[in-house]
């Protein structure tokens, strides 16, 4: 079992990761990834049950799906630190015949990959599904998902969130990404969502909140309260507030970097506050 400053060192170096991929091919979201760099390690390293021998069907394993399949950088940067494939290829990040496209896919056959996402609203019903599937199999695994708090601007969302309450998908653990900034400003200017632990609740869902989501501690606790509530007839859902950017002090606090790649100046400070820890590829 890590420590807590391991975890933290790991994460350190996913900022690493996260910025140089980005630089490199001058595309990519760094933004959101920062902000969910704690949540994906402790995922990887700490909370899900996996295999690194990848099946598709992830039989008698936990499963994690990315809906919001933009913050890529963050979730290759972990795949691999974890033992997927190889950390090098992390500098093929958004290269022509690259397995590691902006958005991720299948028909390159990257480990730990099992859907193309990036089209937004999509993600929780592939979870949903996935999850009834272990239950028709008697795998007692839990089903993760991410989704962006921007995304739940998606109506498919609502429809896949009536739909698991209704059907008691209780093996389910959907994760929202509470920044409060989306690509053209913050999600209260550019589509108010009210409350969203009051609109999961009333479509019948069990919520947790993290307040701290880019805290270790905070997450591994949080995710372990929300573990804790599977299995009760209900899906859980876990609002996690985090600050977009986060460990690169430009970046923080601004929806600006949402989908943009710092020059090479910027690359330099953003590697001085984060410094290596477990190699650069």
């Amino acid at each position: 079992m890590p420590t807590t400053q391991q975890l933290q060192e790991f994460t350190q170096q996913v900022r690493r990761d996260i910025v140089r991929m980005v630089h490199a091919v001058n595309s990519g979201h760094p933004g959101g990834s920062l902000g969910c760099a704690e949540f994906f390690t402790c995922l990887y390293q700490e909370i899900m049950d996996y295999s690194t021998e990848f099946t598709m069907n992830g039989k008698n394993e936990d499963l994690f799906f990315l809906s919001n399949g933009h913050i890529s950088p963050v979730y290759y940067s972990v795949l691999a630190h974890s033992g997927f494939f190889p950390v090098a290829e992390l500098a093929t990040f958004r290269k022509l015949d690259s397995r590691l496209q902006g958005h991720p896919t299948t028909h390159e056959h990257l480990p730990g990959i099992r859907i193309a996402s990036g089209s937004l609203g999509q993600g929780m019903s592939v979870a949903i599904g996935a999850a009834q599937a272990k239950k028709l199999e008697g795998d007692d695994k839990i089903v993760y998902s991410l989704h962006g708090d921007g995304e739940l601007q998606e109506g498919q969302i609502w429809e896949a969130a009536m739909y698991a309450a209704g059907k008691k998908v209780d093996n389910l653990i959907s994760t929202v990404d509470l920044n409060e900034k989306q690509i053209d400003g913050a999600t209260d200017e550019v589509l108010p969502m009210g409350s969203l632990k009051a609109k999961f609740e009333a479509f019948g869902w069990d919520v947790v909140e993290i307040k701290e989501g880019n805290n270790i501690e905070a997450i591994l606790n949080g995710m372990a309260d929300a573990k804790s509530r599977t299995g009760k007839g209900k899906p859980v859902c876990v609002l996690l507030h985090t600050e977009m950017g986060n460990g690169v002090d430009y970046m923080m606090h601004t929806h600006a970097w949402h989908g943009k790649a710092p020059n090479d100046e910027q690359l330099e400070v953003a590697l001085a506050q984060n410094p290596e820890t477990l190699g650069d590829y």
